[in-house]
């Protein structure tokens, strides 16, 4: 690199680089399937010649209001909500789940592809289905305006949050409005009139609000129970024919929230409902943190003691008043502390024996029950709910459980690890149109390999390569972006000082 000013020239490497070339190599890399095999296509055309007939044990229940809330864009629809006040004050709330089952049935080479994969991969330029979108957008969907099977799951939530009733069994629903997360939740913030795709459909805006209400209830009862609050940045790349436009920030707001909680409390019903029936299931856990020594210390450079012994709640209330005190921030602690938790894992949970919990939702019994379009523990998961309804067989052995679950572990830390090497190929492509540029941004790291930093727009993370001396974790700074490297996913900005 020649310099000018004492600041290094840009450089760009591999701006012209096809992203979708090199997602697909990135999946196979990573040891998945990008491609649906022969045998999956001839199967899926059998699928779609299939004749759909309701199941005769399923509840009628196509004349109540159900919507989905999910991303504009988003056609594989796993669930609908739907819920109705009694007449003591508290919310019978349901949340219907796609009957993937009985198209995706075990053993099936649809079946086979799913359980390799485990996951839908979303690399913001393409998204690798775990199931062929014939299926995940059509058939196993609960698109708006048709029939569908569905696993219900049906709860009663008092005025306090608690759950004091729950059940789960077979029904046939009808989606009478798709709705997404940023209208809705854009008129959840805002209130007034609303928009045009709610207001269209008679009573569903009484129905969104009630919903949100039952939310509200979910999440203060959440919090009272150390549900830890944490928001950490995703930027998804805006595509058109390959090539990065922008990278859009995914923002929380209400409408994610909703869906949010009523998941949470929707996937620990079905932990609840297999664990009164005595079946072995799938649970999804996250231990009690080894390094809760090194969260301690965290919280002590914010002014903050927390116990000495793990404890979610104090955790909890110290990662609150941390949003509230420094909201532009948070992000960042917010991610130290996702990593300090360590990761998620599946395990085998056997009736009487507790598993080790969710201690970041502060829960127990709590599984992945809700997307069996996208997530193949859920599909098992559907399996074994159906099993008990129909009072068949049980699907699964004990150690054909414990093998889905180290695998579907395996398989999402790996999914993971491609999506965010792809939105760092797209965000270092995006840049590369804009060397020279300046930038303000956030000190995020401070380590033996280098200083990093995140600029506030476009939200992407880089490696401050120049002047990087003195710089301290927390530091708001103006750099130059002086080096991409989308081939290596490299971003690299120098200091300016003011």
């Amino acid at each position: 690199m020649s310099k000018v000013n004492g600041i290094s020239s840009t450089t760009n490497k591999g701006g012209s680089l096809d992203l979708v070339a090199r997602a697909h190599a990135e999946m196979i890399k990573s040891g998945f399937l990008p491609d649906f095999e022969p045998a999956v296509v001839q199967e899926l055309q059998s699928m779609i010649n299939k004749d759909r007939k309701p199941q005769q044990s399923a509840k009628d229940l196509r004349s109540l209001l159900w919507s989905s809330i999910d991303n504009p864009d988003s056609k594989d629809l796993d669930q609908v909500e739907y819920c109705q006040r009694l007449e003591d004050g508290n919310v019978r709330t349901m949340v219907a789940i796609a009957d993937v089952d009985s198209f995706v049935t075990k053993g099936s080479a649809t079946d086979k592809h799913a359980y390799s994969n485990t996951t839908s991969v979303y690399t913001g330029v393409i998204t690798y289905p775990m199931l062929p979108d014939q299926l995940s957008f059509n058939l196993t969907s609960l698109v708006a305006n048709e029939d569908r099977d569905a696993i219900i799951i049906d709860f009663v939530v008092d005025t306090k949050g608690d759950i004091i009733k729950s059940d789960v069994y077979t029904g046939t629903i009808r989606n009478h409005a798709k709705l997404d997360y940023k209208t809705v939740g854009a008129w959840l913030t805002a209130g007034g009139k609303a928009p045009e795709q709610i207001s269209s459909v008679s009573g569903l805006a009484e129905q969104i609000l009630l919903q949100s209400e039952v939310k509200q209830l979910i999440y203060k009862k959440r919090q009272e129970q150390g549900s830890l609050y944490l928001t950490t940045i995703e930027a998804i790349p805006i595509t058109v024919k390959g090539e990065v436009l922008d990278l859009e920030l995914v923002e929380d707001n209400p409408a994610r929230d909703l869906i949010e909680n009523l998941m949470v409390v929707s996937n620990i019903a079905v932990s609840h409902s297999l664990e009164e029936n005595k079946i072995p299931s799938i649970r999804r856990i996250v231990k009690t943190p080894e390094r809760w020594d090194k969260i301690v210390k965290v919280a002590a450079t914010h002014g903050e003691i927390l116990p000495a012994q793990p404890d979610a709640k104090a955790l909890a209330m110290f990662l609150l008043k941390r949003k509230e005190a420094d909201p532009e921030r948070f992000p960042d602690l917010s991610l130290t502390i996702v990593k300090l938790l360590g990761r998620g894992e599946y395990v085998v949970e056997i009736p009487g024996q507790k598993d080790a919990g969710h201690f970041a939702l502060a829960v127990r019994d709590y599984t992945h029950a809700t997307a069996p379009n996208r997530r193949y523990p859920d599909l098992i998961m559907q399996r074994l709910v159906k099993s008990v309804i129909a009072k068949q067989a049980q699907p699964y052995k004990f150690d054909e459980l414990n093998k889905i679950a180290a695998h579907c572990t395996e398989r999402e830390d790996a999914a993971k690890k491609v999506e965010r090497t792809m939105q760092k190929v797209a965000a270092a492509v995006l840049l590369s149109k804009h060397l020279g540029e300046i930038y303000q941004g956030i000190v995020t790291g401070v380590t033996d390999g280098g200083t990093y930093i995140r600029i506030f727009k476009p939200p992407v993370e880089g490696k401050i390569v120049e002047g990087a001396q003195g710089l301290d974790v927390g530091d708001k700074i103006k750099v130059k972006l002086v080096s991409t490297d989308p081939e290596q996913a490299f971003i690299d900005f120098a200091y300016i000082k003011s």
